[in-house]
């Protein structure tokens, strides 16, 4: 046991000079202690976390100077736009003022264009000058609220503004009202004196041209009463207008209404220049006192409605010359289409009974009379008026026509696709025919 020992202390200083050894070698690599190394890296890693919290903190302080900054140019803006805003309602209050003329509103409205205008010389002055507002979120809220009520007392001035001129057109409206109303009570005076002193030797070219006004009035006013009454009882009007006149285009959709007063002039004029407005001649004795009697004839229903000349009068020419033109102009399945049967049309066919108060009936009668008046009147002159109309394909020319379609005579070389109302020569006077004109793009087909 006791020769065991030296070998042990031996071993344990074997060890202990490898250790030593391992650390002076160490030493000479590093030059610092591994203990030493880790503690300087702890040191340096917190230094480098010290210095980034640093640096982010730096960029915090960037970033809010920034946003600061914009905000407070967004709250310039808005105070700039606020403020324009004002100037505009400002304005519409000095525009306002001036009609009608209002001195102290058009000072206060004054007042505050020049108070704007000063605070947009501020604002340019606040931004040459880097010098922004200590609060934009408060002024970004006011300026909000500036706007509204300047675009508030704008919208407000200008329905202001409306309402006067409503009230002005209603004012003009009136007016006109009460001219027209004076025209036509000075026409119906006229008409009436006319009617009154109107005698056999005084009638002339003008009293043929007075009625012939009043004959194409009344027939526009049926014609759009039947025109009114083909829509409601569900018609294709635009292919009634193309079975009377095929193949006609027109300037406007509404101008098939021309179509319609074609038609009803054609069949209310058949027969005009003759004098019983029939085919049956006339015999000698009639020629002789024609005048005389067309005169008297004239005379006798002017002053009287159509319904009452044909209840005083059931078998007189001008109820045979009522009963002729309805059947030929109204159709069956019109008349059955309008009245849900043919009760008219068979009383009328037979010479019996009288003819319903319904607007189309009465409008129709009043036409009728205007027309007779008008054939009365044309064969109680000294010189017989001459009818004339023109056909389609005629070159347009304002001595003898008139256009009904004013965009059509701007077209080079016009031509009639149709007549309306005739035309009538009296001695050497004329009155113009009236006629609707051809598109281009159809006379070139």
């Amino acid at each position: 046991m006791e020769t065991a020992k030296p070998l042990d202390v031996a071993s344990r200083k074997g060890k202990l000079r490898r250790a030593l050894v391992k650390v002076i070698n160490n030493k000479k690599l590093t030059g610092v202690p591994p203990e030493v190394e880790r503690v300087k890296k702890r040191q340096e890693k917190v230094k480098l976390d010290d210095q980034d919290a640093t640096n982010l903190s730096e960029s915090f302080e960037k970033l809010e100077e920034e946003y600061e900054k914009t905000l407070s140019m967004e709250a310039l803006l808005a105070k700039l736009f606020a403020t324009v805003s004002s100037i505009k309602s400002s304005y519409a209050q000095l525009q306002y003022a001036q009609s009608p003329y209002d001195p102290a509103g058009i000072q206060r409205a004054d007042r505050l264009v020049v108070s704007e205008l000063k605070t947009l010389s501020e604002l340019k002055q606040s931004f040459l000058s880097n010098q922004f507002d200590t609060n934009p979120h408060r002024t970004l809220v006011l300026a909000e609220v500036q706007e509204l009520r300047s675009l508030s007392k704008t919208y407000e001035i200008m329905g202001k503004k409306m309402e006067c001129q409503s009230k002005l057109k209603d004012s003009e409206i009136m007016f006109l009202k009460e001219k027209l109303q004076e025209s036509k009570n000075h026409n119906k005076l006229i008409e009436k004196r006319l009617s009154h002193q109107l005698h056999l030797s005084a009638l002339s070219q003008t009293h043929f041209a007075t009625y012939l006004h009043h004959t194409v009035k009344s027939i526009r006013g049926f014609v759009k009463l039947m025109i009114e009454q083909m829509k409601f009882s569900g018609w294709d009007v635009h292919a009634a207008a193309e079975t009377i006149q095929p193949r006609v285009l027109y300037h406007k959709q509404d101008d098939t209404c021309f179509a319609f007063e074609h038609f009803v002039c054609r069949i209310m004029f058949e027969g005009f220049y003759l004098p019983c407005f029939t085919s049956e001649p006339s015999s000698p004795s009639s020629r002789k006192t024609s005048k005389e009697t067309f005169f008297e004839r004239f005379t006798e229903i002017r002053s009287m409605k159509a319904k009452e000349c044909l209840a005083s009068r059931p078998k007189s020419r001008f109820s045979t010359f009522c009963r002729a033109k309805y059947l030929q102009l109204v159709h069956p399945k019109m008349e059955e289409a309008f009245f849900g049967h043919l009760h008219v049309r068979n009383q009328v066919s037979v010479g019996e009974g009288e003819f319903p108060e319904t607007s189309f009936c009465v409008a129709f009668l009043e036409m009728a009379r205007r027309v007779w008046l008008l054939h009365c009147l044309a064969f109680s002159l000294d010189v017989k008026p001459s009818i004339f109309q023109v056909s389609k394909g005629c070159r347009f020319s304002e001595v003898y026509m008139k256009s009904v379609a004013e965009e059509s005579l701007s077209e080079s070389e016009p031509r009639v696709a149709f007549t309306l109302f005739p035309g009538f020569r009296i001695g050497n006077a004329l009155v113009q025919c009236e006629v609707y004109l051809l598109r281009s793009s159809q006379r070139r087909t």
